[in-house]
């Protein structure tokens, strides 16, 4: 049987509390019944002790000597408030007895402890009755037997027994339907989070979640299942930039490249011909294959968890690393390289960003420089931080244009420089890595004099 959630919390709050509640009421039970009975056995006790006092024994006989005493109106009576007596020798043979005991006789219990109470019965009336030594001259002569009716006292037990046996029912009933009914109001956000998540699709990732206004767990289901529903939308987004930026970037070069292969084919050509068209169609791959690279660099950097935070590296050492990676282009446009490393050579940077900032701010020095230029490298220690300057006397970058540098596939003056070859990832790419190490980056320049780069890394 499928039960609902609601049912399921109001059936398990009446099981455990029908469990307290057995416990609790046979606790009661067997206090009230042992009460009843410890009650009349002192009453039983006491009246078997006075009356043993009355007793005269002699050679032939043992009597009650207080007559008196038994023509009381609890010892002539069986129906009102009865108090019977009886007293036999040591084989059970009757000597006296009160007079409600009329034609009737006590149970004598052969080798009774004493002290010892019993339940019997009386003509049909349950009594309880304790059975004392007479003792005379230090040797054991008979017994005195008092005993009280049991009546009103199982009136009393019996009466508890049907009231819990009714009550338990009653009562587990009572708390179902009020437990469903609390249950119901408990898990209502609940239904309201359903329909919430039940309208949020694909194409509608805005809507959030009411939050409750008690900071409980329902919070914070609302709280995690929001948090859930942003990272899938900035998933998506991601998924849809990266899609529409790889078709608007693959797509020209892919247009070329197959332009380019159709002519090759068309009709037979020369051998340098061959060889100028396929170095071309290399180089719009090789253009291909770096754009796809860092667009997916830019992806896998929006989920960092998947990068190692203890990757750490001399910053100098990784300085040489990657100028010795354009060694062929610094040769190339004869440049020189200044390096100024003072007393932060032995400083470490986190290994993976540091690599992506200085990679792409270096490669752009070169590409941006003329021959023969120079370019600036210094290493300096402010405090705790580090700070690392880039400086090149390239071609610069307009004023109005500084602040879409960071902007995917911006290039300044793209048009005036075809013969550089980007497609405006690299700074991109740079500004997320400085934002994931919690790092600071400024670029400064002045238009056909140079550029400045100086990125600060903090002490963490």
């Amino acid at each position: 049987m499928k039960l609902n959630f609601k049912t399921r919390i109001a059936l398990y709050y009446m099981i455990a509390t029908g469990i307290i509640m057995a416990v609790v009421f046979l606790a009661i039970f067997f206090v009230v019944q042992n009460t009843v009975y410890n009650n009349l056995d002192k009453d039983l006790d006491f009246e078997a002790h006075k009356h043993s006092k009355e007793v005269t024994i002699t050679r032939d006989t043992i009597y009650f000597s207080n007559k008196a005493e038994l023509e009381e109106r609890e010892h002539l009576e069986v129906q009102v408030n009865p108090v019977f007596l009886q007293i036999t020798d040591a084989s059970g043979k009757l000597f006296d007895k009160s007079p409600n005991l009329k034609g009737n006789n006590l149970i004598v219990i052969d080798n009774q402890q004493t002290g010892k109470y019993n339940n019997t019965t009386l003509t049909h009336i349950p009594i309880r009755q304790v059975q004392l030594p007479l003792y005379h001259d230090g040797r054991k002569h008979g017994y005195i037997i008092a005993a009280m009716s049991l009546t009103a006292s199982l009136n009393v037990i019996t009466n508890l027994k049907y009231t819990l046996l009714i009550l338990y029912p009653v009562v587990l009933l009572g708390l179902f339907l009020i437990s469903s009914f609390l249950a119901g109001r408990s898990i209502k956000p609940i239904r309201t989070i359903i329909d919430t998540t039940n309208r949020i699709s694909r194409n509608n990732l805005n809507e959030r979640v009411i939050m409750a206004h008690q900071k409980d767990e329902l919070y914070e289901l609302s709280q995690a299942i929001n948090a859930l529903l942003h990272r899938l939308k900035n998933t998506i987004e991601r998924e849809r930039q990266f899609t529409s930026d790889a078709s608007h970037e693959l797509r020209t070069p892919l247009a070329t490249l197959r332009g380019t292969l159709e002519v090759l084919i068309r009709k037979s050509r020369s051998q340098q011909e061959y060889e100028e068209k396929i170095n071309f169609s290399i180089s719009i791959i090789d253009f291909m294959t770096l754009t796809l690279e860092q667009l997916l660099t830019l992806a896998r950097m929006e989920n960092p968890t998947s990068i190692a935070k203890n990757n750490s590296t001399f910053l100098s050492t990784l300085i040489d690393d990657i100028l010795s990676k354009y060694k062929r282009e610094i040769t190339a446009k004869n440049l020189k390289i200044n390096l100024e490393l003072d007393d932060a050579l032995e400083s470490k940077v986190h290994g993976y960003y540091a690599n992506l900032i200085l990679d792409n701010i270096i490669e752009n020095a070169i590409k941006y420089s003329r021959k023969e230029g120079v370019i600036h490298i210094s290493i300096k220690r402010n405090k705790n931080d580090v700070l690392c300057t880039i400086q090149d006397e390239g071609i610069g970058i307009r004023k109005e244009e500084l602040d879409k540098l960071f902007n995917n596939f911006y290039r300044s003056d793209a048009l005036e420089h075809k013969h550089i070859s980007g497609n405006g990832l690299g700074l991109s790419i740079v500004k997320k890595s400085v934002e994931a190490i919690g790092a600071e980056i400024k670029i400064e320049s002045k238009y056909k004099m140079g550029t400045t780069c100086t990125i600060v890394f903090k002490k963490g």
